[in-house]
């Protein structure tokens, strides 16, 4: 089995679009959408929940009105102002630090576990689907990548699959690490702009610190060519091999409108070039 990570300096390059494409294309495989802050492969896979489960992440304060004295203790070394003078705790501005809940002389304030978000497990057309929702504001998308990413492998030990696809977030922060971690492919989707190129550069160090193996695909190359041509420069430095260059096209707006992966929607240039790119992604040992 090969965990197939695909990832992004920087968000707009196509990467979930070139994600979408790769799962029509693959067999025996199961799929993995590992970007929890904005979910959007579901958008073009089309899944039926199956099961769904609650994400718990971090604490709040909560305050027993029938223990508490009122003595201000609590607002006195609550650093964040979340305890009011009502005695009520803001959720939004509690930061789950407990100080008050060890200061309160009632032991009248308990911390209790947030419902941050769910996570599921999902049919498609295209094999089974681990994917997840970060509540509006809530942290810690890092671990609810984690627990995507082991569940998917879970689920391919099980049935024998031969991939987990997994659509990456982008950046470089704690969920792209995450998501790349023990990975056997990082494929990094860049666009010839200088925002692209220097994202793209930064994320590959990040896989190169893991020791994650990388490819480089150039989305809407031809938008300007001379920095493309400074995209393959870099690569060659590094080492990195540039397995595609895909042109600018409305097809992808139009399959993404419609909610069908590019390679089902489009029968051109563009569709071979993401084939070819998929069979050099298969070659990983």
């Amino acid at each position: 089995m090969k965990q197939i990570v695909v990832i992004s300096g920087k968000g707009g390059t196509g990467k979930t679009v070139l994600t979408a494409s790769f799962a029509a294309l693959a067999e025996n495989k199961i799929l993995a959408d590992c970007d929890v802050d904005a979910a959007d492969l579901h958008l073009l896979l089309h899944p039926e929940i199956r099961k769904r489960h609650v994400f718990q992440s971090g604490q709040t304060a909560m305050i027993n009105s029938e223990l508490c004295q009122q003595c201000g203790e609590c607002i006195a070394v609550c650093r964040f102002s979340a305890i009011s003078n009502e005695f009520h705790v803001d959720p939004v501005s509690c930061e789950g630090c407990a100080v008050c809940s060890h200061i309160c002389p009632e032991k009248a304030i308990s911390m209790e576990d947030n419902m941050s978000g769910e996570w599921f497990i999902s049919h498609t057309r295209y094999g089974p689907m681990v994917h997840a929702k970060l509540g509006i504001a809530e942290e810690n998308s890092g671990k609810l990548v984690a627990l995507v990413r082991e569940n998917a492998k879970r689920i391919a030990q099980e049935e024998n699959r031969d991939y987990v696809i997994i659509d990456g977030p982008p950046g470089i922060g704690c969920p792209v690490i995450a998501s790349i971690t023990d990975t056997d492919l990082a494929v990094i989707v860049t666009e010839p702009t200088l925002s692209g190129i220097h994202d793209m550069e930064r994320v590959a160090q990040v896989a190169k610190h893991f020791k994650i193996p990388v490819k480089v695909i150039v989305n809407k190359y031809d938008i300007n060519r001379c920095n493309t041509e400074a995209i393959k420069q870099m690569c060659m430095k590094q080492e990195l091999e540039v397995i595609a260059q895909i042109p600018f096209s409305e097809k992808a707006t139009e399959s993404i409108v419609n909610g069908i992966p590019l390679v089902e929607y489009a029968n051109n240039s563009i569709t071979e070039d993401i084939r070819a790119a998929w069979e050099k992604i298969q070659q990983i040992q």
